[in-house]
């Protein structure tokens, strides 16, 4: 089964639970606003740079040639999978109306820096200005994959963040939960501030320590996935609304991999979690007339 992939970890590490798969295209670190208004190579700084995957990922979307990279491959493709992850950074605007993605390696090597410098600025995900240029960007794929006759074959993954690692129940986001995670913060931060004043610590300073008292990471990962799933909602109805195929999994459904090779993220699931997407996958290839494994 040969793949294309327009998005990032999500649909590339599931990849590589689907053995037999070739993937022939990675498009990754690509908004899709990028297809429609890339701001292009010059005057871009990509030195500092290491990787090699890296500098042809950002130049592509600097081009905004990550839908004509497809697009070369359409005879021999099997599946196109797409999924949302690299819109969560954000984009820049260049006062011309050009824009590049906001990656970690635009700001890793400068390019984010320069680009402020020279009056452009970032346009945050969630944001309606996003949100609209987003939409339109994805319009604009959804036509390049009906050109190229791969339409039908794209599955959209649809998953949610997870907010809790493997073994651990998936955290209650009601009223009461929320209020239940202060509580205990709040706790936390009561018993630091006794210790702080036994310790002969200013009342101002040691009032200073419960402020700052930080969450657990339970509490972290919980707090991410709800703050994102929460910013993706208009963009995954958007999209599903759209796609000719959608893999979907809720929160609940999924759980973080503490031992994931590129670090525990609530987008870095287990290995039965990827599993499953690839049956998904599979079903979808098959009733689209595919070749499933």
């Amino acid at each position: 089964m040969k793949i294309a992939i327009f998005g990032s970890c999500v649909s590339r590490d599931t990849a590589e639970f689907m053995p037999e798969a070739e993937v022939v295209a990675y498009v990754a670190r690509h908004s899709v606003t990028s297809l429609k208004s890339p701001h292009g190579t010059a005057g871009i700084d990509l030195s500092d740079l290491n990787s090699a995957f890296q500098k042809r990922m950002v130049s592509s979307d600097l081009k905004g040639s990550g839908l004509e990279r497809i697009a070369k491959n359409a005879e021999d493709l099997d599946v196109v999978l797409l999924d949302l992850v690299d819109e969560r950074r954000g984009f820049w605007k260049f006062p011309d109306g050009t824009t590049m993605t906001n990656s970690i390696e635009v700001e890793s090597c400068g390019a984010a820096r320069a680009a402020r410098r020279s009056g452009a600025r970032l346009v945050e995900f969630g944001t309606d200005e996003h949100f609209d240029q987003w939409k339109s960007g994805f319009i604009t794929l959804i036509e390049g994959l009906k050109d190229a006759e791969l339409w039908e074959k794209t599955v959209l993954l649809d998953i949610e963040w997870a907010g809790a690692l493997d073994g651990a129940q998936h955290p209650q986001n009601d009223g009461f939960a929320k209020a239940g995670r202060q509580w205990r913060r709040l706790q936390r931060g009561t018993r630091e501030l006794g210790r702080e004043l036994s310790r002969g610590r200013g009342l101002g300073e040691a009032w200073q320590s419960l402020r700052n008292i930080k969450p657990t990471e339970a509490e972290e990962y919980a707090d991410r996935a709800l703050s994102a799933n929460s910013d993706y909602i208009r963009y995954r109805k958007e999209a599903r609304s759209l796609a000719a195929s959608s893999v979907v999994r809720e929160s609940r459904e999924v759980r973080i991999d503490r031992d994931h090779k590129w670090g525990p993220q609530p987008f870095h699931f287990r290995h039965a979690d990827y599993e499953s997407i690839v049956e998904s996958i599979r079903q979808q290839v098959k009733k689209n007339g595919g070749e499933a494994m």
